[in-house]
């Protein structure tokens, strides 16, 4: 028996997950590369970075390269499916071109086939929800992607999200049918939100009948929740700042595929982008889309993270790795390009106290590669969140 509990607590630091992930290069994303970098992980939590040897005690996982886990700062995922048929989407309710109520927690399923897909690149926190294709669809929320349930939820509701442009236009004979009338329906749910909040005090809404939409356009109103503006004409973009100016909404502009032809007024604006996927097709009113845009932005000053967006045909998704590696070759700097799918991304989604960076005391989601990640000959050999493995496939 003796014997036995000597055993057990020699492998106590093991149970306790301590973790030393050693990389040829690990970029924190927090300060400058590191070269023969340690990464020491417990408990869940990034205990210090530093240089050299692994302490003893650690389990020891090595690689190439390390970084943050990846995020994706805007996805369907978990609300569209692998299966691409109607029991596997759930990112657009189309009854209606005015569903603000909606809630992506309520329509998640963390068992989602490509959920495990996306963890084996990298990819540990998801910006996910209702996607584009109504007026306003419903909200998204921000989760990791080995979440077990949708409660797990870092932001169970983080953004409302919105398009304009063609993508938004009803089937003929219906609102909205032209852009006009897209504005003209914003702009009269946000006006009796604005007097809903002037005419009822704090005791007299607590006896008032509620109503779902108002209060989520309250919300917009009151600052509590962007509006996440998914618009790729340039005509549609200053359109959506003009919106958002009038109101006084904070606002993320979403796709922005003419981004270059109006950066000037993007940049005043002070609003942050989520940038179309690199590789998005160029139809529509992305059309005139461009895998320069990127570091066009960035040479502007703009804030922006890169997404995995909304893919119309199987696998219904695309790998934000590979988006940023797009962006790397065609004008964007590497840690810049890495940048939009970590710090960058958390920055912008407002969770950057606990991901993003390898910095002590976030939460341990980190990514280990066996060479440049941007390179397609390169594989991601180990994935972990809050600590745990939870992939180590080459992919």
């Amino acid at each position: 028996m003796r014997r036995i509990l000597m055993l057990l607590a020699a492998l106590a630091p093991m149970a306790s997950a301590q973790i030393a992930i050693q990389g040829e290069t690990v970029y924190t994303m927090a300060g400058a590369p590191l070269k023969n970098g340690v990464v020491l992980v417990r408990d869940g939590k990034i205990e210090r970075v530093t240089t050299g040897v692994a302490p003893s005690g650690y389990k020891v996982m090595k690689a190439k390269v390390v970084t943050p886990g990846l995020i994706d700062a805007h996805a369907t995922l978990g609300l569209s499916g692998y299966l691409n048929q109607p029991q596997d989407q759930d990112q657009v309710e189309s009854s209606s071109p005015m569903q603000p109520e909606l809630r992506a927690i309520d329509a998640y399923d963390p068992k989602e086939r490509l959920l495990e897909w996306v963890r084996g690149f990298g990819v540990t926190t998801i910006h996910t929800g209702h996607g584009q294709g109504i007026l306003i669809s419903g909200q998204t929320m921000i989760i990791k992607t080995n979440a077990e349930t949708a409660d797990a939820a870092m932001v169970p509701a983080a953004m409302i999200a919105a398009t304009l442009g063609n993508e938004a236009r009803a089937e003929r004979g219906k609102s909205p049918g032209t852009r006009s009338k897209m504005i003209a329906m914003l702009r009269a749910e946000l006006i009796k939100a604005q007097e809903a909040l002037k005419k009822a005090g704090d005791k007299d809404k607590k006896d008032a009948a509620r109503d779902l939409r108002v209060e989520a356009f309250e919300k917009l109103i009151k600052g509590e929740m962007p509006l996440l503006i998914t618009v790729h004409k340039d005509n549609d973009i200053l359109t959506a700042l003009r919106l958002a100016k009038e109101f006084n909404l904070k606002v993320v502009l979403d796709g922005v595929a003419d981004a270059p032809e109006v950066l000037t007024q993007i940049k005043a604006s002070g609003y942050p982008v989520i940038l179309h996927p690199t590789m998005q097709r160029s139809s529509g009113d992305a059309e005139d889309l461009s895998m320069e845009t990127a570091g066009k932005l960035a040479a502007a000053g703009i804030p922006f993270a890169l997404q995995s967006g909304f893919e119309g045909y199987v696998p219904k998704t695309r790998v934000v790795l590979w988006e940023a590696a797009i962006a790397a070759a065609n004008g964007l700097a590497f840690e810049k390009a890495l940048g939009s799918i970590t710090i960058d991304a958390a920055r912008l989604l407002g969770v950057d106290k606990r991901v993003g960076s390898l910095d002590a005391g976030k939460d341990a989601d980190v990514a280990l590669y066996d060479g440049d990640p941007f390179e397609y000959t390169s594989h991601c050999i180990g994935v972990l969140i809050d600590g745990k493995v939870v992939s180590n496939t080459a992919r």
